[in-house]
């Protein structure tokens, strides 16, 4: 159990039937009244983002979240399929748990699935990618040194803005976080 006194961000707690983690906290202590914490929250599972305030000492149980890296390996229609290297075990996401990652990942890479009570509920993409180019519009020698970019499709389908010096079937690492690029791989 953790007290609202005790929050911090990042830490996942059981309240309302959900798994919510806190985005940000906030401990008040007006001159009159009482103290209470201001806090805003967000659903892990459905990714709602709402503001709530506690008493400090209200009492609720801490969420343990697992993280399993696992294999994608294909996209059947609505389900994307992953598969556990150790036991081989193949679990199918729908799109709504995949989709911020899905972007970032190939086929047969692997990626974190996470976990609650053993029901997987997200998929994070690894920090740093490498994906070919596969759509751009053709490269210009000597402009290496500008800070001019243009659109390019790589080849998950993923759309951003490279430098203008890179060409279709080039290589490149992609932060995930952001979704921008980094450089040749």
């Amino acid at each position: 159990m953790i007290t609202a006194g005790d929050f911090k961000k990042g830490i996942t707690v059981e309240f309302d039937g959900g798994v919510w983690t806190i985005v940000d906290f906030q401990h008040v202590k007006p001159g009159k009244g009482a103290a209470f914490v201001r806090t805003k929250i967000k659903n892990i599972m459905t990714g709602a983002v709402v503001e709530r305030t506690f008493n400090p000492t209200d009492k609720m149980p801490r969420a343990i979240i697992e993280s399993k890296e696992m294999q994608y390996l294909y996209n059947d229609g609505d389900l994307y399929y992953f598969m556990d290297p150790d036991s081989y075990e193949q679990i199918p996401l729908n799109h709504s748990q995949v989709e911020e990652a899905i972007q970032f990942v190939k086929e047969n890479t692997n990626a974190n699935i996470r976990f609650f009570k053993g029901e997987a509920f997200s998929v994070e993409a690894p920090n740093f990618v490498d994906l070919a180019i596969t759509n751009t519009e053709p490269g210009f020698a000597g402009n290496t040194a500008s800070s001019t970019y243009k659109p390019a499709t790589v080849e998950t389908g993923f759309e951003l803005m490279v430098p203008l010096f890179i060409n279709i079937g080039d290589v490149i690492r992609v932060d995930t976080r952001t979704g921008e690029y980094l450089s040749r791989a």
